[in-house]
C-alpha cells in the first residue's frame, strides 16, 4: 500500500470519499491499522488515559508522545502518522515550533496536531510557513476538559455553535490542511464541512464530516473504564482477552500448560551423561 499524502486527502474530500482514521500508540497496534488499510494513523495524547491509566490527556508529556510515535511509526512505515502535541507542549511559538519539529524529527510524524481555535491561528500559521504541516482540533478539546466542564457535546447553543464555526474557518486561514471535529451536533459539522475546502475528521460530529476517527482500544472493546456515545464497538477484545488469560491461569495451576508439544527435547544419551556426572 503506497502511503497517502494530503494532496491525495483533499482530493478525496473533493470526491466526497470518506477518509479512514485510526489511533494506534505502539509497533503492534499500527502494524495492524495498516495491514487494515486505514488512510491514516493518529497517534493521539488519549495514550495517556487508555495506555499509561492518566484521568485526563493532561498529564502526558513531550517524551511520552515521542517514545509511542516512534513506535508507531517503526509498525507502520506506508501509512500517514498525524501525532498529538500534548497539552502546554505549545503555550508560546516558540514552544510550539521546538515540540512540532521534534515530533516531524524524531518521532517520524507526517503532520501534527493541535487542539483550540481562533487563540492558535497565529502559532498555526507560524507552523505551517515553518513547513510542518497541522492538523487542527475543535469542539470539544479534552487537554482543556475542565475549563469545559467534562466529556460534553460542545456548540449546541448559538453562542457555542458559532464560535466553533469561526474557529474552523480561522484555522483554515492559518493554512491547517484538515481538521478534527470532536463531539458537535450532526448539522453543525456538516455546515463546517461544507464551508470549509480542507478535509474534516469526525469523532462524535457524525457521518457529514470528511471522515472518522476512532480510538482503537475504543472500536475493539479493549477499554472499559467507559464508552462514549458516540463510539461503536467492533468487537469485544477486552473479555476475550480476559477469558483467555484466565484459561492459561488455569491450565499453569492444574499442569495442563505447558504440555509436551510446548516443550523442547534433548537426546537421552546426553541426558544419561549429565546423569552419572551430577553423581
Amino acid at each position: 500500500m503506497m502511503k497517502k499524502t494530503i494532496l491525495d486527502f483533499w482530493k478525496m474530500s473533493r470526491q466526497q470519499e470518506k477518509i479512514t482514521m485510526v489511533t494506534a500508540y505502539d509497533y503492534s497496534s499500527a502494524g495492524l491499522v495498516e495491514k487494515a488499510g486505514a488512510d491514516m494513523i493518529l497517534v493521539g495524547d488519549s495514550l495517556g488515559m487508555v495506555v499509561l491509566g492518566y484521568e485526563s490527556t493532561v498529564p502526558v508529556s513531550m517524551e511520552e508522545m515521542l517514545h509511542h510515535a516512534k513506535a508507531a511509526r517503526r509498525g507502520a512505515h506506508d501509512t500517514f502518522v498525524v501525532v498529538d502535541l500534548p497539552f502546554m507542549s505549545y503555550a508560546t511559538i516558540e514552544d510550539a515550533m521546538h515540540n512540532a519539529a521534534r515530533l516531524v524529527k524524531e518521532g517520524g510524524a507526517d503532520a501534527v496536531k493541535m487542539e483550540g481555535g481562533e487563540e492558535i491561528r497565529e502559532m498555526a500559521a507560524a507552523l505551517v510557513k515553518a513547513g510542518i504541516p497541522i492538523v487542527g482540533h475543535i469542539g470539544l478539546t479534552p487537554q482543556t476538559i475542565t475549563k469545559l466542564g467534562g466529556f460534553k457535546v460542545q456548540g449546541k447553543d448559538y453562542d457555542s455553535a458559532r464560535r466553533i464555526f469561526h474557529d474552523a474557518r480561522a484555522l483554515e486561514e492559518a493554512g491547517v490542511f484538515m481538521l478534527v471535529l470532536e463531539a458537535i451536533p450532526a448539522k453543525l459539522a456538516g455546515k463546517i464541512t461544507e464551508a470549509i475546502d480542507i478535509p474534516t475528521i469526525g469523532i462524535g460530529a457524525s457521518n457529514e464530516c470528511s471522515g472518522q476517527v476512532l480510538v482503537y482500544h475504543d472500536l475493539l472493546g479493549l477499554y472499559d473504564k467507559f464508552v462514549p456515545k458516540f463510539v461503536k464497538q467492533y468487537d469485544t477484545l477486552g473479555i476475550k482477552a480476559v477469558e483467555a488469560l484466565k484459561r492459561y491461569c488455569a491450565d499453569v495451576r492444574t499442569g495442563v500448560f505447558p504440555a509436551e508439544e510446548h516443550s523442547y527435547k534433548i537426546d537421552e544419551e546426553i541426558m544419561n551423561r549429565i546423569d552419572k556426572e551430577l553423581k
